[in-house]
């Protein structure tokens, strides 16, 4: 009787905790709703006020597309990276997991490294700040809100690599590994829209 209880409380436990996984992943397919909201707000706000330079410099006069251009190959191949973890983890290979998530934690600190000296060249080059115009503020709010995401996208992935160290692949670190994922993709997907928007119809004027 003992050994039949312990056995059934393992597999409640292991039912409860693959439920929870999948409120997890629920959950944060909400919180992505809320995410598509906010940039599609931040989005709209600099559409409409793109060519509010107040005397300034606009956007034609200072994005430099081949910096931009690195910085959308290093993150499109982050999200390509995050694939690989997910298929390692598919696999069961917890190395391999850590391996390429630790090579997508890379990719993203080189992206947000050339997203620091952008904003640093464009404020001490051109005297372009976020008080600048309605054009710069919007400018640095939208980029600058994706690169804070990109950032927390770092640190939450970084943690995961620890906890998988410490706790291997289970089934409460699984979901977090996939979860972690999505995130990262959407942070890619909404970088393609800031470079078509921001930087392709910038550039153009």
């Amino acid at each position: 009787m003992s050994h039949a209880h312990a056995e059934g409380n393992a597999i409640e436990s292991l039912e409860r905790t693959t439920l929870e996984g999948k409120n997890k992943i629920l959950g944060f397919w909400v919180f992505l709703g809320a995410e598509v909201v906010i940039f599609g707000t931040l989005f709209a706000a600099h559409i409409g006020l793109r060519n509010e330079v107040n005397f300034s410099v606009s956007g034609a006069d200072i994005f430099s597309l081949p910096i931009v251009a690195i910085m959308t190959a290093l993150l499109l191949t982050s999200s390509m990276t995050s694939v690989m973890a997910i298929q390692a983890m598919h696999r069961h290979d917890t190395k391999g997991i850590a391996v390429w998530l630790a090579i997508t934690v890379l990719l993203a600190l080189g992206f947000l490294c050339l997203e620091i000296y952008e904003f640093y060249h464009y404020v001490h080059e051109y005297g372009f700040n976020i008080q600048e115009s309605p054009f710069s503020t919007t400018f640095y709010v939208l980029v600058g809100c994706h690169g804070v995401h990109v950032a927390v996208g770092i640190i939450w992935i970084s943690l995961l690599i620890g906890q998988l160290f410490k706790k291997g692949l289970t089934v409460v670190t699984a979901p977090k590994i996939y979860v972690a994922s999505l995130y990262w993709h959407f942070i890619d997907v909404v970088w393609v829209f800031i470079f078509t928007v921001v930087y392709l119809m910038g550039k153009v004027g």
